[in-house]
């Protein structure tokens, strides 16, 4: 195992390449694809849609997920089973409120609110992509212009705009 860095340079590098993504964002795993705890920085862009999902696993609590800001700032949607809003926070590198940690089963979805937004997120493992995420179904999928829209309204909460 070698030492990873966690800095600037990698924020930089990681940013650009979400930038240059049609999701507007990119991951940067810190664990191996077997590690029983994931690791990883998630690098976002305003226009990046995150569907609203939530995680579950078969050990009851384990569907835990938690996020630090380390760079910028995200919002953080808190929605019931029927997709409607019941809460957001505003998470920021350098504001009061910084992280979250989120309990199985929380209907959720994430807008970056600054450009090159770096969130530390930690949750259990191994990651299994058919298993990792159930998606909220009433929602549209990335990349549609109906998540464009959904997405650029969200983003309007946090700038006091009506959803």
């Amino acid at each position: 195992m070698e030492i990873q860095r966690i800095d600037q340079t990698l924020f930089d590098r990681v940013a650009a390449e979400a930038r240059s993504l049609p999701r507007l964002r990119r991951n940067h795993n810190l664990h191996a694809e077997a590690d029983p705890v994931q690791r990883f920085l998630n690098v976002m862009q305003p226009g990046t849609y995150v569907r609203p999902h939530r995680h579950q696993r078969e050990r009851a609590g384990a569907g835990f997920e938690c996020f630090v800001v380390l760079q910028g700032a995200i919002g953080l949607l808190l929605l019931d089973q029927q997709g409607e809003l019941q809460g957001q926070e505003r998470l920021e590198a350098r504001g009061p409120l910084r992280g979250i940690q989120l309990p199985e089963g929380i209907i959720h979805t994430l807008v970056a609110l600054e450009p090159d937004s770096v969130l530390l997120e930690i949750k259990e493992g191994p990651y299994r992509p058919a298993a990792d995420k159930d998606f909220l179904p009433s929602f549209p999928a990335e990349g549609s212009a109906a998540a464009a829209e959904l997405e650029s309204r969200w983003r309007a909460l946090f700038s006091g705009g009506k959803p």
